[in-house]
């Protein structure tokens, strides 16, 4: 046989008693919560607006707008170009001969599309061993990227480099 527990206000959750006549049937039934040893209860460790709260996807999206406000401020016509962040290539992505995955790519305009370029996080991530060399990594594959889309040498699009 099964027993169900419902929760009703006037049940004190313990099957087959009667509502009231719990441990203290003068008080209302509590509902529990996970507050083990009386420290609290779990929640986030930081509010949202916090760096410490952001995952790692957004903090790659902070790191990359911010590679691209750079170029942008450098190159005003970078503003009709889409620029996407997504985690990983599809199957089909063409590789460069030296690549084994492709960390970014261009896709240039059609007559319907803008030009959009596209970094991939997961393999960039895999690829830089610190936040400053990721950093190096993100903007050197969008000066590259933009390079090509703009046919011009990398030095060219970036010379602080």
């Amino acid at each position: 046989m099964l027993d169900c527990v419902h929760s009703n206000p006037g049940n004190s959750g313990t099957p087959g008693q009667d509502p009231g006549s719990g441990p203290h049937p003068d008080r209302p039934p509590r509902r529990r919560r996970r507050d083990r040893h009386g420290r609290g209860m779990r929640g986030p460790l930081a509010p949202r607006p916090v760096p410490i709260a952001l995952t790692r996807a957004e903090k790659f999206d902070d790191l990359a707008s911010d590679s691209v406000e750079r170029l942008t401020k450098r190159w005003p016509e970078l503003e009709r170009v889409r620029f996407a962040v997504l985690d990983v290539p599809e199957a089909e992505t063409e590789l460069l001969a030296d690549e084994p995955v492709a960390l970014g790519r261009m896709v240039p305009a059609t007559s319907t599309e803008t030009a959009m370029i596209i970094l991939y996080r997961r393999p960039l991530e895999l690829r830089a061993e610190s936040r400053t060399e990721l950093e190096m990594l993100v903007h050197d594959i969008l000066v590259e990227q933009v390079a090509d889309l703009l046919g011009l040498d990398p030095e060219t699009v970036d010379p602080d480099e």
